[in-house]
């Protein structure tokens, strides 16, 4: 008797860390259903990952949307795997932005992760199995000056991944898993036309990631679930000095942001000379 296919929804996958994760999921046997708002962009990826990939247009901004996408892929067989990866990112001081995009970051980065989050438990509490993987940042870690709005969508997306997780074990379940990915800053195109932006150093201040690494972590958490996974994993603990002694983090501001923009000029001399990544 023939294994059924394992069912994936990847959310963003139409280009980004959420394309590589859907070739990912591909590649370790996974049928995804490749989610995106740009239906051309999911459908040329669903074509190129192969493996019976099939493409789905989602505004992640729509529960009820989200909630169809999960029942269908259940109804085809199961869901075991929703990949919570859509965000959008814009930079600058909160009060330089419009009212308009700021909503935009809360709705997507935030709203996106309830959204899809609510979706997937439906159908996976009624089989009591599958597992949820919320991408986040390791800007839901630490609050990012010059990402202010971007950061605080992160935070609350971690609160809602472990709070919800928490929910699940006092209610008994136990065949549901929940895991937020904190990454460094990764080398897409959310990042590639910020190598001149000095509200935008803090995502340059650690570990540049690529795509391609993320990836496969996240592939490697699917086999072995927990509830947090930063990327590198030394990163968490250092950044998260800002948050438990804050005005220690305020006298070391200068000299961390300092470090972030010499950081950010190198990787852009490697960038434009071909040497990385």
């Amino acid at each position: 008797m023939v294994a059924a296919m394992r069912n994936a929804v990847v959310t963003g996958a139409g280009s980004g860390i959420g394309r590589t994760i859907a070739a990912e999921l591909a590649r370790r046997g996974y049928r995804v259903h490749v989610a995106d708002l740009d239906a051309d962009a999911a459908a040329q990826v669903a074509a190129e990952i192969g493996g019976g990939a099939e493409p789905a247009t989602l505004d992640v901004r729509d529960e009820n949307a989200s909630r169809l996408l999960a029942d269908r892929v259940a109804a085809e067989g199961s869901l075991d795997l929703w990949v919570n990866n859509a965000g959008v990112f814009f930079s600058g001081k909160p009060w330089d932005q419009s009212a308009e995009l700021r909503q935009l970051m809360l709705d997507v980065n935030l709203g996106g992760v309830v959204n899809g989050t609510i979706a997937a438990l439906g159908p996976m509490r009624a089989s009591g199995h599958g597992h949820i993987v919320n991408v986040v940042s390791l800007a839901g870690i630490v609050a990012a000056p010059g990402e202010v709005i971007y950061s605080a969508s992160k935070h609350a997306a971690l609160a809602f991944t472990f709070g919800t997780l928490y929910d699940l074990r006092l209610e008994g379940i136990r065949g549901i898993e929940l895991s937020a990915v904190c990454p460094d800053g990764i080398w897409t195109p959310m990042l590639e036309d910020k190598l001149d932006d000095l509200d935008s150093a803090g995502s340059f201040s650690g570990q540049l990631l690529t795509a391609e690494r993320v990836a496969k972590e996240v592939g490697k958490l699917t086999e072995r679930p927990r509830p947090l996974l930063v990327i590198p994993r030394w990163r968490g603990p250092q950044l998260r000095i800002f948050s438990v002694f804050p005005r220690l983090g305020l006298k070391l501001l200068p000299l961390a942001m300092w470090d972030a923009r010499r950081k950010q000029r190198r990787y852009k001399r490697l960038i434009e000379a071909g040497r990385w990544p």
